[in-house]
């Protein structure tokens, strides 16, 4: 009975409804245009041309020559419904709607997250110079006066977070991909009550997508029953949009102000291994608390007031307005925000500059690894001019045609001197870059295509923090928890070679 029941849930859900009916909308288009091109030679010719002309498009514009490498070969081999997938699945530029919702709330609130002070002077030049990018481009500052904390596993961070929400005494402010409900969602969801019943602003938002198969289709009337304020964002329509590109993957929890959580973990019961579907969930995260923190806040106001204008001063949000008393420093810390609505591809950038500037090592973690060239090509510089370059990857994957596609990454890093190693124990959901004992990012930004130029991601860059060291030893101790992956292991057949050569020219649909 209850397998009955779970299954009749799965067929008659919101995500397989919606599926079905883009489904239908895409066959449709696929049956007209191609019917379309079947009625006469000069019909297909004009759809030809306008297939050569799209790719002409594809390799003009600014982006990663990977990318637009596996959307010509598709339009190549399908150049009508090619271009008609292109234009609605793999054209980088965001929904109109979106960005004309979020890009004036932006702009209005620059001067917030401008640089104050010039810490770039405190560091080599061209670590200065990195700081001063992600100031002028993301743009969002650094900040001395900040505490940071580091994670090894999203269970300990979530005893912390538990005990900060219970502290709350203004408001708080929660920015999640995936919300599940289960021991994790439910404790966190008690305490939200709570604080809400003592007058607490408390403010939600979750991707629709990220949680579509996750949630009850009451489950934004159940939190506002409570009191609690939220947006659920970029909801799924059944109409085929390039808008469904756009997701928020950032991970953000605001309280009071002054103390911040992100990392890789949702609020879900697999980021805390308390089920565990793919062996252990490895994941990290990091607690700010001080200045820096503020970078979190307006991230998180932008895409609010983008949606739910509430205020158009962020001033009482500071966080010294409830925390007057001085903070503690601890190095530089800069919270960064990526957004696919500019040609800025901030989070790579910052990946690319940890890699290129390294003298000693780069120490990596990752879930899935989607190269484009550039990445390629900075890790095996870097490996080449004696840095020691190594990747943590699962070992059990949650996606098996992804674990494939990461895998074959695998041998042309190993030839260069990169040392890969897999998580024998489970699932690495972690999104770390450690360098030199000097610099470290620790947040949400997966070496994919989608989390690179397609998603609202964000990500914490540190300079010369204590936070540095306990990277460092957990990834010395995770390293003895996997198996290295060496080039005899990385052999396969000619028919595998032509199949990983297929999942690397739709690696950008993936």
């Amino acid at each position: 009975m209850r397998f009955i029941k779970s299954l009749f849930g799965k067929v008659f859900s919101r995500m397989t409804i919606m599926g079905i009916l883009i489904l239908i909308q895409f066959a449709w288009m696929a049956i007209m245009v191609l019917s379309l091109g079947d009625y006469s030679r000069s019909i297909t010719l004009v759809f030809n041309i306008f297939a050569i002309m799209v790719a002409l498009f594809i390799i003009y514009r600014d982006e990663s020559s990977a990318y637009k490498l596996g959307w010509i070969m598709i339009i190549c081999i399908m150049p009508i419904l090619g271009t008609a997938m292109y234009w609605f699945f793999g054209n980088k530029r965001p929904s109109k709607r979106i960005k004309n919702k979020i890009e004036p709330t932006r702009a209005r609130h620059r001067d917030d997250v401008k640089q104050e002070n010039c810490l770039s002077e405190l560091y080599s030049d061209r670590l200065a110079d990195t700081i001063k990018y992600i100031g002028d481009y993301g743009p969002y500052p650094a900040w001395t006066g900040t505490k940071t904390k580091y994670y090894d596993l999203g269970d300990k961070a979530f005893v912390d977070m538990l005990e900060d929400l219970k502290r709350a005494k203004h408001y708080i402010f929660m920015e999640y991909f995936i919300i599940e409900e289960g021991y994790m969602w439910d404790s966190i969801f008690d305490i939200l009550q709570e604080k809400v019943a003592e007058g607490v602003d408390v403010r939600v938002m979750y991707d629709d997508i990220g949680c579509i198969s996750k949630l009850p289709l009451n489950f934004a009337s159940k939190l506002e029953h409570a009191g609690i304020r939220v947006h659920v964002f970029n909801p799924l329509r059944p109409l085929l949009s390039l808008v469904y590109n756009n997701r928020d993957h950032r991970k953000i929890t605001v309280i009071d102000g002054y103390i911040a959580h992100s990392g890789g973990y949702n609020l879900a019961d697999e980021y805390i291994n308390k089920v565990q579907y793919f062996g252990h969930w490895k994941d990290t995260g990091i607690r700010l608390e001080g200045m820096a923190v503020w970078n979190f806040t307006v991230m998180f106001l932008n895409i609010w007031n983008s949606f739910i204008p509430t205020e158009k001063d962020y001033s009482k949000f500071r966080p010294h307005v409830h925390h007057p008393q001085p903070f503690d420093s601890d190095g530089i810390v800069q919270p960064f925000s990526d957004t696919p609505l500019d040609d800025e591809n901030l989070g790579e950038n910052v990946y690319l500059e940890i890699i290129n500037q390294a003298e000693d090592y780069v120490y990596i973690y990752t879930p899935y690894l989607i190269l484009d060239n550039e990445m390629i090509t900075a890790l095996k510089l870097a490996s080449k001019r004696g840095v020691d370059v190594r990747l943590i990857t699962p070992g059990i994957p949650d996606k098996k045609i992804i674990f494939r596609l990461t895998r074959s990454y695998y041998l042309p890093l190993i030839r260069a001197g990169v040392k890969i190693y897999e998580y024998k124990e489970g699932f690495v959901h972690a999104k770390n870059f450690l360098s030199d004992d000097k610099l470290a990012v620790v947040g949400t930004i997966n070496l994919d295509y989608r989390s690179l130029y397609l998603h609202f991601e964000c990500g914490t860059f540190m300079v010369g923090c204590s936070s540095l060291r306990d990277i460092k030893e957990d990834f010395n101790r995770t390293i003895g928890r996997c198996t290295q992956i060496l080039e005899e292991n990385c052999k396969t057949s000619f028919f595998g070679l032509l199949f990983d050569g297929v999942l690397r020219a739709l690696s950008p649909l993936l």
